[in-house]
């Protein structure tokens, strides 16, 4: 019949443009004004309660001193420097230091030397609520439980380890960054107790390490001692059996050899030298012995011989001859010929000079010959020797490995003895130099200020919280809401047209003026001004009374629309419907009816609300005859009609039944078609307020016979799947659906709602457009 608003997937791809981005930067700016106030609240409220925690809690006093680990203060009293220390062992030491620091002996010591044990500000710290509790419950434990008789000694040492326990728990030690220097503090409600703790637990640190260095020192010293006793007898012990078996074994010695050790060396030593000279006088003797074997006439060729060799002047010279008669003559055959006379003379020359060479050849090698003999007999001889002396000398070697042991086995005593000798020394001067490995570089002085609570930081906690609690509360409330506010959850979630805000008007206020200024007229203030809520009477000549009011602007929308949609329907049956009971669909039936009469357009408005009948209630007199009798026969309809004087709007109302149950067959009857076929005859618009959609489907039944509906919906408390399933449950219904209005708008805060640039943003630049004039 009528055509379809925008579907829901072209509807839903108008929506805004920054949807698909990862952040919504306008809708988080759009939520942050909307909760602004509540933050505000929030943040007020939790700086209070940080001030509040300010002025009730306990000023808690820190004093600290620092202490530097530092090996070099004792270095004046080492002999050698100790070796620097690596990464690893500076942080092992450090951590060592700190456990000590912690350690219950000290904290014992501390209690001892400040008296701790009988100060009630150690033993009787303010306690937390939950810490009395707990005691309480001890308490009355205690009460029915038997406990053995205390003494006074044992009552005097439980007060020690509690005050013990009590300054452990408030010491804080640690490393100032990566330095060699413990800062030490202490906390405490009375900053001069705080001071005087920390300084003893620094003294009492530096008193540990020199108590620590002197009983170390001690200790090794009288163990040093034994052993040096003992080792000083094995030594002597050792060195005297000795001794005494070199004597036994006629092991003399000089210059700290054995004497037939001397004498094998010395024979070894000549002996080299009689094997390197056997060596030379043989290859002298090879070599010459060579030459001879070669014949007299090749000598000459090979009678060339090293100069350090052997005093060979007289070869040579043979040799020079030689060669310059052999030149001569070589001269005198190239010039006269082989058979010269001179020539013949020199080759006899040639060879008397190559027998003479070859015979002083002959003489050096008998020579070196000689000399090989003599070398060779000389290597045996000592040879024979050194095999003599190795026999008488196998006897005094195996005595004489007995005796190197027993050498070593005193050297190595002797030595352990010095070693540990040494040891001592230094263990006893140490011990004259109380010195320790630390210093205090920052005396604990008195703290004049607290250290906690911190003001500042707790006052921005407190607003940090505040705001964290903003975001929570905030965050809950975003995420439960899921009602109408915009125009736009119209068209993207139901896929309708909006028709616009109605603004609320029904909110006793005494500045209803100041609230609803350029949107509701003067007469509508009159009545507002009453004690109770605007009487329905004058709500629905709203949009009569003030036709320039945004009330009236959106009925006027919904007219349009109406008409556009409508349009080639001269006489048009318009259902006005709600998903909830309350929405105020009879107001907004009645007003919208109301206008078009007032537009000089013939209008009837029927009330079809049989089981609340809102409108009907409004008119005085109440009525005799109504819709329902007009449907069922048993009166006229125009009989049942009222009509308003001002408007000419006609009005059929409801007449009051008992045992009325099947209302929508009474709507869906043949009797409600004819009267509706008799109404389209006579007016231009018949407006009917039907019941609501959510709880009976009279509005459903009624479908068939209507044009069109306009639905009303209450801003900011129907929730969006409700409408949503009611309207999806029936296709047929909800094609028939002309627009969207959102009811009871609250018109300050709907610009919260929104996106920037959105027109909700304006709605305070249309108020020159509402204001009435007159």
């Amino acid at each position: 019949m009528n055509q379809r608003p925008l579907p829901l997937n072209t509807v839903s791809s108008i929506r805004s443009d920054d949807s698909d981005s990862f952040i919504d930067l306008n809708r988080l700016i759009a939520i942050l004004a909307r909760r602004a106030r509540m933050a505000a609240v929030c943040v007020v409220v939790c700086f209070a309660l940080g001030g509040a925690y300010l002025l009730t809690a306990t000023p808690i006093y820190t004093s600290q001193a620092q202490i530097l680990l530092d090996n070099n203060l004792s270095k004046y009293a080492e002999d050698s420097p100790a070796s620097p220390q690596s990464a690893q062992q500076a942080d092992t030491q450090i951590s060592s230091a700190v456990e000590i620091l912690k350690s219950g002996e000290l904290a014992l010591r501390v209690t001892d030397i400040e008296k701790l044990s009988e100060n009630e500000i150690i033993l009787n710290p303010p306690r937390s609520l939950m810490s009395i509790v707990k005691s309480g419950v001890r308490s009355l434990i205690g009460v029915f439980s038997s406990s053995p008789e205390i003494t006074e000694a044992t009552l005097r040492n439980g007060r020690r380890e509690m005050a013990a326990a009590y300054i452990q728990q408030d010491l804080t030690v640690e490393r100032v960054a990566r330095s060699s220097v413990i800062a030490v503090s202490f906390k405490s409600t009375d900053p001069h107790l705080a001071a005087r703790i920390t300084r003893a637990y620094a003294n009492a640190y530096l008193s540990d390490q020199l108590n620590a260095n002197f009983d170390a020192t001690e200790r090794a010293s009288v163990w040093l001692q034994e052993r040096l006793t003992d080792l000083r007898q094995r030594a002597q012990a050792a060195a005297l059996e000795a001794e005494k078996f070199k004597a036994a074994n006629g092991l003399t010695s000089t210059r700290g050899e054995l004497m037939s050790e001397q004498q094998l060396s010395d024979l070894n030593s000549q002996l080299i030298v009689a094997q390197a000279d056997s060596a030379s006088a043989s290859a002298r003797y090879s070599q010459f012995k060579s030459i001879l074997e070669q014949g007299a006439e090749n000598a000459v060729n090979n009678a060339t011989i090293s100069s350090n060799q052997t005093d060979n002047s007289v070869i040579q010279d043979l040799r020079t001859r030689y060669l310059a008669v052999s030149k001569r003559e070589q001269v005198i055959v190239q010039n006269f010929g082989a058979n010269h006379p001179q020539a013949v003379a020199l080759r006899a020359e040639k060879t008397e000079l190559s027998e003479q060479i070859y015979r002083e050849l002959e003489q050096l090698t008998g020579s070196y010959r000689n000399e090989f003999e003599v070398a060779k007999s000389r290597e045996a001889s000592l040879r024979e020797s050194i095999e003599g002396v190795v026999g008488n000398n196998s006897q005094a070697n195996q005595s004489l490995v007995q005796l190197r042991e027993l050498e070593q086995r005193a050297t190595a005593l002797k030595t352990l003895y010095e070693s540990y000798l040494g040891r001592y020394e230094e263990a006893a001067q140490q011990r004259s130099f109380p010195i320790a490995n630390a210093r205090i570089i920052s005396e604990a002085g008195v703290p004049i200020a607290p250290s906690s609570p911190k003001k500042t930081m707790v006052l921005a906690l407190s607003i940090v919280l505040g705001f964290m609690t903003a975001a929570v509360i905030g965050g809950l409330q975003e995420f439960r809401e899921r009602f109408f506010r915009l125009e736009e959850d119209i068209r993207s979630i139901l896929g309708h047209k909006s028709l616009g805000y109605l603004p609320f008007v029904g909110k006793t206020t005494n500045s209803f003026w100041h609230k609803t200024r350029g949107r509701i007229s003067k007469a509508d203030v009159e009545v507002a001004n009453a004690d109770a809520a605007v009487p329905l009477t004058k709500m629905t000549r709203i949009a009569v009374e003030s036709p320039r009011s945004a009330f009236a602007e959106t009925l006027r929308n919904a007219k349009l629309a109406s008409d556009v949609i409508l349009q080639g329907r001269p006489n048009r049956v318009i259902g006005v419907v709600s998903a909830l009971p309350g929405e105020g669909k009879s107001t907004v039936a009645a007003n919208f009816a109301g206008l078009l009469a007032s537009s000089g357009k013939r209008t009837l408005l029927i009330d079809a609300d049989l089981r609340n009948p809102a409108i009907s209630a409004m008119i005085s007199p109440p009525p005799k005859t109504g819709l329902v009798e007009a449907v069922l026969g048993e009166a006229d309809w125009t009989s049942g009609l009222r009509v308003d004087p001002q408007t000419k709007l006609a009005i059929l109302p409801i007449v009051s039944r008992e045992h009325l149950y099947h209302t929508n067959e009474l709507l869906a009857s043949q009797g409600m078609e004819t009267l509706l076929g008799n109404a389209r005859k006579v007016f231009d618009y018949v407006i009917v307020d039907l019941a609501p959609l959510a709880p009976v489907i009279d509005a459903k039944a009624f479908s068939p016979f209507a044009d069109g509906f306009l639905m009303v919906v209450e801003w900011g408390k129907t929730p969006t799947r409700l409408v949503r399933d009611v309207l999806q449950s029936d296709p047929l219904f909800n094609a028939k659906i002309l627009g969207v209005m959102l009811n009871k708008t609250d018109m300050d805060a709907l610009g919260k709602y929104s996106d920037f640039g959105a027109a909700e943003k304006y709605r305070k630049s249309y108020e020159k457009y509402y204001v009435d004039m007159h």
